[in-house]
């Protein structure tokens, strides 16, 4: 899939403050980084200005993968494309019925309203047509009804995306297909979204909202990727051009704008991808990892060597039918505005992003910052931000922080600067514990990998609250999910619903449907151009004891009988809830995941330190929270770093694009691949 002369892979992702780019060349083994302030109202210029800022020669570059939040802000902020729902008439109203179930914020809420709708009352039409449940014809669609509601959702309503999502269609798609012909031959200007092309699973309400919204998104993708897409081509650009998706690995850029929702988490999810390689280069199989950028933080586990995946995600209220690596967000990042509610100090979730940015940042922004604390703290270096390049306004920062939360709380700067990273943490701790303690996981039992552009700073206090022992920090932390998108596999999903008793069912019957889902797979590989030889297919089931509503996904790789299945079903269940059941054992969902191997960039064993040892570059004073108080910090630059260095905190490493800021009870080691690994030592 490339050229003999081209070397480069490019990989470019877009946070809510920055854009990180990162390039590797496979010849010379080098890489490259750089950060370029997101540009929210030009998306696609912030992209294409941190390729110059890189120095990537796209003529040299064989392949460009992205990750990006076009599709969650537009979620976020109700900024989307208007859309139109089809279905079945009689049940218009399934999307906004929804569940009766609320969310775990809202349920003691007696304030509480529902959003409001994506897609109001006007513009869902039903029309004639049905299938049953087995997905045999009831009823043939009514093709002129169709016609007519395309052409009222778009002349009168003013549409730019239909979603279509009929009963039963996961069995049957005909009337889906047939529905969505009519639309695209009679109304081209108008995005079509098809459940039956996004998900192959039951539940009508999650399989609509999942369409609606990949029609929500998908004018605003199309439009940004063939923008972008056209302008790479113009600057030299003629390789391959991969979107990452939501639940790990890639697809081509084209692939992504027939469904865009796969992408929605595309950002966070090559962390994810990038950690679970380190994690194996390293030995270290169970991670928590932990992306703090700007605008949010995000948090995660690797289990087995392997980022967990759900297949029930959502996102401001909307169910999403699609894997999603499991990923807790929470408004903590360097931007995140610390204010005082009541005279009670909090942090988030709002962020000041990039523009006007954090206090210390001199371009307009009032409110202060985790980042404008960290500088109070002595965390960071005033007259060293971003390498030199961007001037700090150290003296305002500290003047946001008084007359903003000290003076009202009756505290020195200091005291209230500590205050918000004590809030952060609390809140962030609240995080790791969804994903660890609330499903039988001992965080204790794990390392932490810290990346992101305030992940190093903030990390080893983290680790320290929890009673985390190691943090892991890679190389290269602030582009870390770029870095791990160059990582990334060609990847596509495929799943079938199949609810039957697991006694019902012969191995030939599950064989046989396994296959079909195979062969879908191997012909999507084979349609991007992936040999043969670089295809993997994985097969899982989920299952469940008869009368349970939630599944258990089990590996299915080699099974040998119905009993072997079983087996694994109820070794997964013990596993994850720590008991078994004499109930029937049913099978509801199969999933086959065909991935196509990309060459991947690996980073070369670095020379240890030949003589003498390392010293400081300097000391300064900051906040060592063991201690309780300020002290002298010795100061490294990571690029004198070398294989086997050991230095004892309370210190800070410094880099172009962040700084690895650790306490006196903690200790950084590097590794042969110039990772950093804090530990720390004591009772906690």
């Amino acid at each position: 899939m490339s050229g003999d002369n081209k070397t480069q892979r490019l990989a470019v992702d877009i946070g809510g403050t920055f854009v990180d780019a990162i390039t590797f060349d496979r010849e010379t083994r080098s890489i490259d980084l750089e950060k370029e302030v997101t540009t929210s109202d030009q998306p696609s210029k912030g992209v294409l200005d941190s390729v110059g800022k890189v120095g990537a020669s796209l003529e040299a570059t064989e392949a460009f993968v992205h990750g990006t939040t076009l599709g969650l802000n537009a979620v976020l902020e109700r900024d989307g494309a208007k859309t139109g729902i089809i279905t079945n008439q009689g049940f218009e109203d399934v999307y906004e019925i929804g569940r009766t179930n609320l969310e775990r914020d809202a349920m003691y809420d007696i304030n509480y309203r529902k959003p409001e709708s994506l897609v109001p009352r006007r513009r869902r039409i039903g029309v004639p047509g049905r299938l049953n449940a087995s997905g045999a014809v009831v009823e043939e669609l009514d093709t002129d009804a169709v016609r007519d509601a395309a052409a009222y959702l778009a002349d009168e309503q003013g549409v730019e995306s239909i979603a279509i999502c009929f009963l039963h269609s996961y069995q049957n798609d005909q009337h889906e297909q047939a529905a969505a012909e009519v639309v695209r031959e009679t109304r081209p200007e108008v995005s079509v979204s098809v459940s039956s092309d996004i998900t192959g699973e039951y539940r009508e309400y999650e399989r609509t909202s999942t369409a609606v919204l990949d029609g929500y998104i998908k004018p605003i993708f199309e439009n940004y990727v063939d923008t972008l897409d056209s302008n790479l081509g113009q600057s030299g650009f003629d390789g391959p051009f991969f979107v990452t998706r939501s639940g790990g690995g890639t697809l081509t850029a084209e692939s992504a704008k027939t469904a865009p929702v796969h992408t929605i988490l595309s950002g966070p999810a090559g962390g994810l991808i990038g950690a679970s390689h380190v994690g194996d280069v390293t030995g270290r199989e169970n991670l928590i990892t932990v992306d703090m950028g700007g605008t949010s933080l995000d948090a995660a586990v690797i289990e087995d060597g392997s980022p967990v995946v759900k297949y029930d995600a959502s996102l401001e209220h909307q169910p999403m039918m699609i894997p999603v690596y499991d990923i807790r967000t929470i408004g903590a990042g360097g931007g995140s505005i610390a204010w005082l509610d009541g005279g009670l100090l909090k942090v988030g979730p709002q962020s000041a992003g990039s523009d006007p940015g954090p206090i210390c940042y001199d371009n307009g922004g009032t409110e202060p910052t985790v980042t404008d604390a960290a500088l109070a703290l002595g965390f960071l270096d005033p007259n060293d931000f971003l390498g030199g390049e961007m001037e700090t306004a150290e003296t305002a920062a500290i003047d946001g922080i008084d007359s903003k939360l000290a003076d009202p709380l009756d505290m020195s700067v200091h005291e209230a600067s500590k205050g918000v990273f004590d809030v952060a943490l609390a809140n962030t701790v609240g995080a790791i514990r969804e994903i660890t303690v609330e499903k039988g996981l001992d965080p204790r039992d794990f390392s932490m990998v810290a990346y992101g552009g305030a992940g190093p700073m903030f990390v080893p206090l983290l680790a320290r609250e929890i009673g985390v022992n190691e943090v892991l920090v890679p190389k290269a932390p602030s582009v870390f999910s770029a870095w791990g998108m160059l990582m990334a596999d060609v990847v596509y999903d495929f799943s079938q619903t199949h609810i039957a008793v697991l006694d019902d069912i012969d191995l030939e019957t599950l064989e046989s449907e396994f296959a079909e889902l195979e062969a879908d797979g191997r012909e999507t590989l084979e349609a991007e151009g992936i040999e043969e030889s670089r295809q993997d297919i994985e097969r899982a089931v989920e299952m469940r004891y008869f009368g349970q509503e939630h599944t258990v996904e089990v590996n299915a790789d080699g099974v040998e009988s119905i009993a072997d299945l079983a087996d694994r079903f109820e070794t997964q269940h013990e596993t994850r809830y720590g008991h078994t059941m004499d109930d029937p054992v049913q099978v509801v969902h199969l999933r086959v995941r065909a991935v196509g191997e990309n060459d991947k960039p690996t980073l070369d064993p670095e020379a240890s330190r030949s003589a003498g040892e390392l010293e400081p570059v300097e000391t300064r004073q900051a906040y060592c929270f063991a201690e309780g108080e300020f002290t002298d910090f010795d100061v490294y630059h990571r690029d004198d770093l070398a294989p086997g260095d050991e230095l004892p905190g309370p210190a800070v490493v410094i880099e172009p694009t962040t700084s690895l800021v650790f306490h006196s009870d903690q200790t950084a080691t590097v590794d042969e691949y110039g990772h950093i690994t804090i530990t720390t030592g004591g009772d906690q």
